[in-house]
């Protein structure tokens, strides 16, 4: 929901929900498979590399365009 939101202009919405979703992680910042919205506790597998895949590939969309322009190639 993160990346459609930005991806529709809506960015300062995709940062704010950003946010939230980090807030929800543990205490070393990992995610289970699911979040019970109910009971506000994390469900199912745990940790879920699925779910830290799709967190970081957001990040970088985030920051697509700001400082990923200002990166220099790794040589």
């Amino acid at each position: 929901m993160v990346s459609c939101l930005k991806a529709i202009g809506r960015k300062r919405d995709a940062r704010k929900l950003f946010a939230k979703l980090l807030r929800l992680t543990n205490d070393l910042g990992l995610l289970s498979e699911e979040y019970d919205v109910k009971h506000q506790r994390m469900v199912g597998n745990f940790p879920q590399a699925f779910s830290h895949i799709a967190l970081v590939n957001t990040a970088f969309f985030l920051e697509e365009g700001r400082k990923a322009r200002s990166r220099k190639p790794m040589h």
